[in-house]
């Protein structure tokens, strides 16, 4: 029997810091912390965790860092090509609850969250643009997780501003070596192990036996990541996103990271819608939306292909 879909804010007592936590009427559930902005458990009507966060982070996190794991929101910048940190510094501000935000683009979701970033002072030492950053973590009714940003200029200077940003999600797998990536075939792609070297994807899926860390551009607007072992399959929609990061770290530089641990390269695998390729151009004003919407379907492996479930529901969308 399905209850009642709720919205409630909690104190962490591990962390000291505050989250919110949503819980739909059928089971699924989100928690994001305003620490980042960032959703750090995602779960099925059956209580199952989809995403992955380090067994680590509890040893070794504390602000500014960032958490390990979950949905990382990179903004200003992605990786380190640019003038800032790791990623920008979305990931690891202190964002706050929305309590009035404007109308949001068409949702089928009641059960939701709107955060908003404002630069601080600090902030605009580094990165001197004004912006209003507004997020929505939602729950739709039959518990895919969908996050929608917008990012407005408000710049009084009559100045544009360039940014990249990324979804960086981190997914829990049952065996790195028995998933695959559809979607991304044939595809371009900037290998971040050869200094961002264009290569083009030669595979007719992507599979995982080393590290990898690449942007795949120009993607379609549905990727699919099939875990054989779980059966299931993670559907990515998206828009205003018009690439694709996907990153495991392996063996080697798993062990060099110290807020992850040795083995859990091979239970998550990063993949994130992302805009990076060609930045995006705001002028004041002007205010840029971008949405990545993920379901978790089960799926079938007897043929190699999706099941027939899962195609109907992708056709549906």
């Amino acid at each position: 029997m399905a209850g009642t879909a709720s919205v409630g804010r909690v104190k962490e007592r591990a962390t000291g810091l505050e989250k919110i936590v949503l819980r739909e009427a059928h089971g699924s559930s989100v928690e994001v912390y305003l620490y980042g902005g960032q959703v750090t458990s995602w779960k099925n009507n059956f209580g199952h965790q989809l995403l992955f966060v380090s067994n680590k982070h509890y040893a070794y996190f504390k602000p500014p860092k960032t958490i390990r794991g979950g949905i990382q929101i990179c903004f200003p910048q992605l990786g380190s090509h640019g003038v800032l940190e790791q990623h920008g510094f979305a990931r690891n501000r202190f964002w706050s609850v929305d309590e009035s935000p404007p109308p949001c683009p068409v949702t089928s979701s009641n059960c939701h969250i709107d955060l908003i970033l404002k630069p601080s002072p600090e902030d605009l030492k580094i990165w001197p643009h004004s912006f209003e950053f507004r997020l929505r973590v939602a729950l739709s009714p039959r518990g895919d997780l969908i996050l929608t940003s917008r990012i407005k200029n408000t710049s009084s200077d009559g100045k544009p501003f360039q940014f990249t940003f990324a979804y960086q999600t981190y997914f829990s797998v049952s065996d790195i070596s028995e998933v695959r990536v559809e979607g991304l075939e044939t595809l371009d792609y900037l290998d971040n192990l050869q200094s961002m070297k264009r290569c083009t994807e030669q595979g007719d899926a992507v599979v995982f036996e080393s590290e990898v860390d690449k942007v795949y551009l120009s993607s379609p607007q549905k990727v699919v990541i099939i875990d054989h072992e779980k059966k299931r399959t993670f559907v990515l929609r998206k828009d205003g996103l018009p690439d694709v990061v996907v990153w495991n770290p392996w063996d080697k530089k798993a062990k060099a990271m110290p807020d992850f641990g040795d083995e859990e390269y091979k239970n998550m695998l990063c993949v994130g819608t992302a805009a990076i390729e060609k930045p995006v151009t705001l002028r004041p004003g002007e205010e840029w939306h971008g949405k990545q919407e993920i379901s978790a379907v089960p799926s079938s492996y007897s043929s190699g292909q999706l099941d027939p479930e899962v195609i109907r529901r992708m056709q549906q969308i």
